[in-house]
């Protein structure tokens, strides 16, 4: 190795960049699992144990409106994505985009499974944010910004594809106070590709085609607006990729130069053997 340093320092380099990605890893894994604690006990201060899914939805909106005194300041920029931030502070609590994070943090963290849903307009903007929450084997629409849950004729809950009715949707959102009435259910989307530049509009086609369904699970929501659990899952994969490259790299100076590469275990067992004196 030594004879080739262009190599040998892109080796030294991998290990060190896989090093500090492990490190990233663990601060990740310990801030996600905190997050995840303090949510815990945040809903479980919120919802009342035994609580059925729909009092659980109902308790977390009322909390919403009714909950003791929060921060009035201004939050910061990043505050959208940290539930911390979003749970504490009365401004956020009222724009429709940090409300649902809000309420699908507590949701699932009290057992619901919860997601969030953007309501588009012609050009594949969001107009407003709403969350869908599995009940009885459908997803239907709770509207945290509002604190509502669209409610159809006969009293039952409604879904997107129901709201999607514009009698329904009408009937379902006339008594709420100040509505806006361009908040339609027409087009939806759990995750807007559309925002990514050129291939935006082409990947949501060749996903739904390669793999149908795959903007419907919950983890999306978690990996776009909690930010501790999107450092997580980057972290994994950058460990992964790097622990791949160096396996590779390793491979190819032994098979192509010829030199083996003295494992990491080899050594730690040749230094316990000099340190206690073991002859081999």
């Amino acid at each position: 190795m030594n004879r080739h340093p262009a190599l040998r320092n892109v080796w030294y380099a991998v290990n060190g960049l896989l090093l500090i990605s492990f490190l990233i890893f663990l601060y990740a894994l310990i801030r996600d699992y905190s997050t995840r604690e303090y949510l815990k006990g945040f809903s479980d201060a919120v919802t009342p144990a035994g609580a059925t899914p729909e009092e659980k939805i109902s308790e977390i909106l009322a909390w919403m409106e009714h909950g003791p005194a929060r921060r009035t300041g201004n939050a910061s920029a990043n505050a959208v994505h940290d539930p911390e931030q979003t749970l504490n502070y009365q401004s956020l609590l009222r724009v429709c985009g940090s409300a649902t994070n809000a309420f699908v943090n507590l949701a699932n963290s009290s057992g619901l499974r919860s997601r969030r849903l953007l309501l588009l307009d012609a050009d594949r903007g969001a107009r407003h944010v709403v969350a869908e929450v599995y009940v009885d084997g459908r997803w239907i629409v709770v509207d945290p910004a509002f604190r509502y849950v669209p409610h159809g004729a006969d009293g039952r809950l409604l879904t997107r594809q129901e709201l999607g009715e514009p009698g329904v949707f009408q009937q379902a959102t006339r008594n709420v106070p100040n509505y806006n009435p361009t908040y339609t259910y027409e087009s939806t989307a759990h995750v807007r590709l559309a925002r990514i530049p050129i291939v935006g509009r082409f990947l949501r086609g060749a996903l739904n085609r390669v793999i149908p369904g795959w903007e419907d699970s919950v983890w999306w929501t978690l990996l776009l607006e909690r930010r501790s659990f999107a450092l997580l899952v980057i972290s994994i994969f950058l460990v992964v990729f790097l622990f791949w490259v160096r396996f590779w790299m390793r491979w190819y100076v032994e098979s192509r130069f010829g030199i083996p590469r003295v494992r990491v275990r080899q050594r730690v067992m040749d230094a316990i053997r000099i340190v206690l004196g073991i002859s081999i």
